[in-house]
């Protein structure tokens, strides 16, 4: 039984391959291009690939550790050859995404045995948060769970809207305090909710954008502090939702975000839309937050679980 046969539908494999296919293209055809009338990987097929991998947004560091990985094994092995490159390269993408906690899920597990699991999603606006919760929510509601969205982003016009309307969508509960509620106020009350009502798991919003970065920053530690207050131990998940499209501004959001709160899981966004996928090596990689979903299509069922072998494969699927 191949890799993709037993973990994969033909369906979700197919979407990946095409939410995936910006970037092969972009990465792939440059890769084949410079090793084009080359038989082994030298130093100079070796700074092309450096110059690749840092233009497809894996970020400088983790382009450093690749190379350098790839010629301590062109040392040891001697003679490597082009057509073996492929190889090494998803080798050792896989290797470094293992590093990082990047652990490959075979469905939507919740992230604690706890009754209720509380999940809190943070990310700037224009990243898909919202629609990010819907698809979550969906695919716990289609597992029988019982699932309630709390509407925490009370800044934005329309945000507690459109979360109502996926809410409706999905046929899951809804709880608000309306615009310009204190949005620490709505997740605190979104948790006894949870618990008042038997749910399963509470997905709560959360503000993408204020005055100032620092303003954004507190604001998401007081919503922390107050879920904490609600519930011992919440809560369970800190899930930073980032736009593929974005390239090395993920880095930037990445970065303020996990210096905020305590972020232990990444959603990818919109990779279909993008040739910079290589951001999510690069991403997992410098802020060891391990990648739990990406989205590869605007489809209700297009949040696929993140499974690094399947990334890297479908990425480097083919000979150079």
């Amino acid at each position: 039984m191949s890799f993709f046969k037993k973990f994969f539908s033909k369906d979700k494999k197919e979407d990946l391959d095409k939410g995936l296919e910006k970037t092969k293209s972009n990465l792939f055809g440059k890769i084949t291009k410079a090793v084009a009338g080359k038989s082994t990987v030298d130093d100079e097929v070796l700074d092309e690939l450096e110059s690749i991998l840092i233009s497809s947004d894996v970020g400088l560091d983790t382009t450093v550790k690749i190379i350098d990985r790839i010629e301590q094994r062109v040392r040891r092995d001697k003679y490597v050859t082009t057509k073996e490159l492929n190889e090494l390269l998803r080798d050792e993408i896989v290797q470094l995404l293992a590093e990082h906690n990047t652990v490959d899920l075979e469905d939507y597990t919740l992230p604690s045995a706890a009754k209720p699991c509380i999940i809190l999603v943070v990310g700037v606006n224009g990243v898909g948060k919202t629609t990010t919760i819907g698809k979550l929510a969906h695919q716990y509601k289609s597992q029988g769970k019982k699932v309630v969205l709390g509407a925490g982003d009370t800044f934005r016009a329309a945000a507690v809207d459109q979360l109502k309307i996926w809410s409706e969508r999905v046929g899951c509960d809804f709880y608000s305090k309306g615009m310009q509620a204190d949005p620490a106020a709505v997740a605190f009350e979104t948790v006894q909710y949870a618990i008042q009502h038997n749910c399963d798991v509470a997905i709560i919003d959360t503000a993408g954008r204020l005055h100032t970065k620092i303003n954004l920053m507190n604001e998401l530690s007081k919503i922390r502090r107050s879920v904490s207050k609600s519930l011992d131990g919440a809560p369970h998940e800190v899930l930073l939702v980032l736009d593929a499209t974005t390239g090395q501004n993920a880095f930037e959001q990445a970065k303020h975000f996990t210096d905020a709160t305590d972020v232990s899981a990444l959603a990818l966004t919109k990779l279909d839309g993008t040739a910079k996928g290589g951001v999510a090596i690069g991403i997992s990689d410098q802020f060891k937050v391990p990648i739990k979903y990406i989205g590869v299509g605007e489809g209700i069922t297009q949040l696929q679980i993140f499974n690094k072998r399947a990334f890297v494969e479908s990425l480097f699927e083919g000979e150079l």
